[in-house]
């Protein structure tokens, strides 16, 4: 998300001043991406070191307006035609934490997909919901229908991602299941194997989950 850009969008529509310009992001993007006083105006005075932004006044309250300068609008257009750049996506927490948890001791990956997935779906559900109020907000009519436009657009964003990241929580379980059941079906090499657990049990280097089994030496008793 470019806090930066955001605000020189904002600032081309006429000259605001920091706290308007949080108010009108959030309402804009819907609050998904918050932000605070203080993010706003260290941005302003980078944009102003720049030369992107300049200082244009007072209001009648003797807040501080910001206007932006001709080279920060040729960047702001420029930021628009440009694609975003995925060389170098940013960090997932939930890809970090699945790539950690395989073959974590005591860990079973599969319990964390299925956690994850029910979160997931919570939080479709949650965006479909506020798409519905979005969509009648939009076909109202009212005099705000720009911002309830872009919220409508960042929701079906939201959606989609949730659904991308449900099919992917789905295949990769799916994944591991195939993988659990090659490693039961491989003959176990001689002596000693893969890590032990007490009593016995075994631990699945895939997914981290143990399994019982006979002690080594152990007789079995007939009947």
């Amino acid at each position: 998300m470019s806090i930066r850009h955001g605000l020189l969008a904002l600032l081309e529509r006429g000259p605001r001043y920091g706290s308007q310009l949080r108010t009108e992001f959030e309402s804009r993007t819907g609050s998904t991406w918050p932000l605070n006083v203080g993010q706003v105006y260290t941005t302003l005075a980078r944009l102003e070191r720049d030369g992107l932004v300049e200082p244009g006044g007072e209001d009648a309250s003797g807040h501080t307006l910001y206007a932006v300068t001709d080279a920060g609008r040729a960047e702001l257009h420029e930021w628009y035609e440009r694609p975003v750049d995925r060389t170098n996506p940013p960090r997932d927490e939930l890809s970090i934490k699945l790539a950690m948890a395989v073959g974590a001791p005591g860990v079973d990956i599969r319990a964390v997909i299925q956690s994850q997935r029910h979160a997931t779906i919570q939080a479709m559900q949650d965006y479909t919901r506020l798409k519905a109020q979005a969509i009648t907000a939009v076909e109202s009519g009212r005099s705000d229908e720009r911002d309830d436009l872009a919220w409508l657009l960042v929701l079906e964003q939201l959606i989609f991602q949730t659904e991308a990241e449900a099919r992917w929580l789905d295949h990769s379980e799916a994944r591991l299941v195939r993988l659990a059941a090659r490693a039961a079906a491989e003959p176990a090499p001689p002596g000693p194997s893969g890590p032990a657990g007490p009593s016995g049990t075994t631990t699945d280097p895939t997914t981290g989950a143990t399994t019982a089994g006979r002690p080594r030496g152990a007789r079995t008793r007939r009947g």
